[in-house]
């Protein structure tokens, strides 16, 4: 991809919504060219691919921005390819993926998880509480999410900054346009979490535990037998997926949530006045400004969606931001209020197959977040030297790339 086509691509994720919004307008579906596909952008058109999965494929539901520079490429082939996971499968193969992470993600255990994140919370902020300012994502937001889903997983609290780092250069190695020289050295930090993932994984093969990790190793690879190179592979993608998935978009989710209560701080006055209105804020911020935009399908076969007749192989980019602001089904949707009536009904965490097994672990971490800043740093309000906030370029955790608090 050209720099011009990046600069676009940027500008394009920072501020999807007015694009969004031109889309809803529009009859038929949008092709989109910096995003090579047909966006779904209306509330009831998403909703309708999602329920057909056997004509909108997920098999390609996440493509990277960028090809690693062969160099890199050298690198990464020294760690784990990239198999199969519960985002880019279908039918049978993604209830295998699905089924151990319904039964680690069950309601029992994100109730048995809750106290641990609790008091994960309480020490990061007693971190910085006496500084009277914070940088929120690095001293906060990017590390709860981490800890709650290494405890969650199974890992040792010493090494679940490795694998939180190797996260976040994994998609930046697939997402940002970095110099060849750069990329060898996030390869390198994506193959050491690779690394550390099979160790663990090797451990849950001899010795299994109570944690989610014995449940997937057990799951994939059914046996007692020495794991076999390809039942690695798959482990190790199905793992950093998992990893993945479970920190990145928890910690958009707390940062933007953040931003939009403390940009109409009336809003944050409110919550202070009324705690009870936690809940509803946590699902008008996933409304509002939704951590995952969205995720690509691939037509199996010639389909019309939107009017819009569509050939078999087709890429539409099913807008899950987009449903969220749809005129035809909320009222001022382009507000944020969280005195809007409480409902689960949007998109934030999908619908239908591909529904987000971990949305209601997202919405505890937000909600004790919350729920602490209010009794704890009341004065909360945006740094206005450090405005205004960035948004980070990618449709696939939305957030503030730095959001700088006082108090």
């Amino acid at each position: 991809m050209a720099s011009n086509d990046h600069a676009r691509l940027d500008e394009l994720q920072r501020d999807p919504y007015p694009l969004y919004a031109r889309a809803r307008r529009t009859e038929g579906l949008t092709f989109v060219p910096e995003l090579d596909a047909w966006l779904v952008a209306r509330d009831a058109d998403v909703r309708e691919v999602l329920r057909r999965p056997e004509e909108f494929s997920s098999v390609r539901a996440l493509l990277p921005d960028v090809m690693p520079s062969p160099a890199a490429l050298e690198v990464l082939s020294k760690g784990f390819g990239k198999r199969p996971t519960v985002v880019s499968t279908d039918g049978p193969a993604h209830q295998r993926h699905r089924a151990p992470l319904n039964s680690g993600l069950s309601a029992g255990r994100i109730a048995a998880l809750v106290p641990y994140a609790a008091e994960r919370a309480e020490e990061l902020v007693d971190g910085f509480a006496e500084d009277g300012g914070v940088e929120l994502m690095g001293a906060y937001a990017r590390r709860l999410p981490g800890q709650v889903i290494g405890r969650l997983i199974g890992f040792d609290p010493a090494d679940v900054p490795l694998a939180v780092h190797g996260g976040y250069r994994a998609e930046e190695l697939l997402f940002r346009p970095l110099e060849p020289e750069a990329q060898v050295g996030v390869a390198e930090d994506v193959v050491a979490m690779q690394r550390l993932l099979d160790e663990y994984i090797r451990d849950r093969r001899r010795s299994p535990r109570d944690d989610l990790l014995s449940g997937m190793v057990a799951a994939l690879a059914p046996g007692s037998g020495e794991l076999t190179l390809d039942q690695r592979h798959e482990l190790v993608s199905n793992l950093q997926n998992f990893l993945i998935a479970g920190h990145l978009t928890t910690t958009a989710l707390i940062g933007s949530t953040l931003l939009h209560l403390l940009s109409d701080r009336r809003q944050w006055e409110l919550i202070c006045t009324d705690p009870e209105l936690i809940p509803a804020a946590v699902e008008e911020a996933a409304r509002y400004d939704t951590a995952v935009q969205g995720f690509r399908r691939t037509t199996t076969r010639p389909v019309t969606i939107a009017g819009t007749d569509l050939p078999a192989g087709a890429t539409v980019f099913v807008a899950y931001g987009s449903a969220n602001r749809d005129e035809d089904r909320y009222d001022r949707p382009d507000v944020f209020d969280i005195t809007r009536p409480l409902s689960r009904q949007h998109v934030a965490f999908g619908n239908g197959t591909h529904g987000c097994p971990g949305s209601q672990l997202a919405r505890e971490q937000l909600r004790l977040t919350l729920e602490l800043f209010e009794r704890r740093l009341p004065g909360l309000r945006l740094d206005v030297d450090r405005l205004p906030v960035v948004m980070r370029p990618t449709l696939i955790h939305r957030s503030p790339e730095a959001l700088h608090l006082v108090w």
